[in-house]
């Protein structure tokens, strides 16, 4: 079940939040702009909001949909329960998809849209195409997060990334109410030591205000992706990446770009994971490339 809901928070000058009620929760998002349409789905400890370097130039081609998954900001969670999974957002941004242009029997009243997943988005948006590859015409996928397994990488290991294991460190402390350390732990693991201290205040206000979703991510439970799981893609899928980013993500992105049939791949020099805002001007020019084509 899904609705609307009739009414509306001004969230800045040109953008507008509003929600959609799917599989029992409010999806808030920002709409803005004009053609097809593009969702964009963000990851660990971001919301709508990291989109906002890039929703200018992508508006200006198309109708952008940026949402914030279940428990992200604008909602208020606490970190308790099992409602947080990539499964669980997987079946909601597949919802969602489905309510923004559902016509009778479910069909897509507006016809398919093109996906743009980075990070944790990038893995749920990557599991959304497998399963229902009929609601996509593009597919976007930056730095998708998660694991290899062996039929991709001869070397992995049963049980969490690195990256998993330095997330559930941090969300120890947050739990513990040492939220500003447990953010620094996770980011300067992701980015480079010290980019925590570095960043500026508008940029750490929001890694704030998600720091306990990361408490559910550490029971998250996620599958690592499989060569079968990549050759699955039928969707003509992009991969886009930062030339600077270390770490396990890089890996994971090369794996899955040499198994997804005919997969393109763009790397941002000087770019880190953080690459929508480090470089928002490149970032999008290679993706409008790619919707256009």
């Amino acid at each position: 079940m899904h609705s609307r809901n009739p009414t509306s928070t001004p969230l800045a000058h040109e953008f507008t939040m509003q929600s959609l009620h799917v599989n029992g929760t409010d999806i808030a998002y920002l709409e803005v702009g004009h053609g097809p349409t593009l969702v964009c789905v963000h990851g660990s400890l971001c919301d709508f909001r990291t989109w906002s370097p890039v929703l200018g130039p992508l508006s200006k081609r198309h109708r952008v949909i940026a949402l914030s998954l279940r428990h992200f900001f604008p909602a208020h969670w606490d970190g308790n329960g099992d409602t947080y999974s990539i499964a669980q957002h997987v079946a909601d941004v597949i919802a969602f998809i489905e309510a923004l242009g559902a016509g009778l029997n479910g069909a897509l009243r507006a016809g398919p849209v093109d996906l743009l997943g980075h990070s944790r988005g990038g893995h749920i948006a990557f599991r959304v195409a497998q399963q229902r590859p009929d609601l996509l015409r593009k597919l976007i996928l930056a730095e998708p997060g998660g694991e290899l397994d062996a039929s991709l990488d001869p070397a992995a290991t049963a049980g969490p990334s690195r990256l998993a294991a330095i997330a559930a460190a941090a969300a120890e402390k947050i739990q513990a109410g040492d939220v500003e350390g447990g953010l620094m732990a996770f980011v300067d693991a992701v980015e480079s030591p010290g980019a925590w201290k570095r960043k500026p205040a508008m940029s750490k206000q929001p890694l704030r205000d998600n720091a306990a979703t990361l408490i559910g991510q550490t029971s998250d439970k996620r599958l690592p992706f499989s060569k079968a799981d990549a050759e699955s893609i039928r969707t003509p899928t992009l991969f886009i990446g930062g030339a600077s980013t270390k770490g396990t993500l890089p890996q994971v992105l090369r794996a899955l770009a040499a198994h997804v049939p005919d997969a393109t791949t763009a790397m941002i020099d000087g770019a880190t994971h953080m690459m929508i805002e480090q470089a928002p001007a490149r970032f999008c020019e290679i993706a409008l490339e790619f919707l256009a084509a």
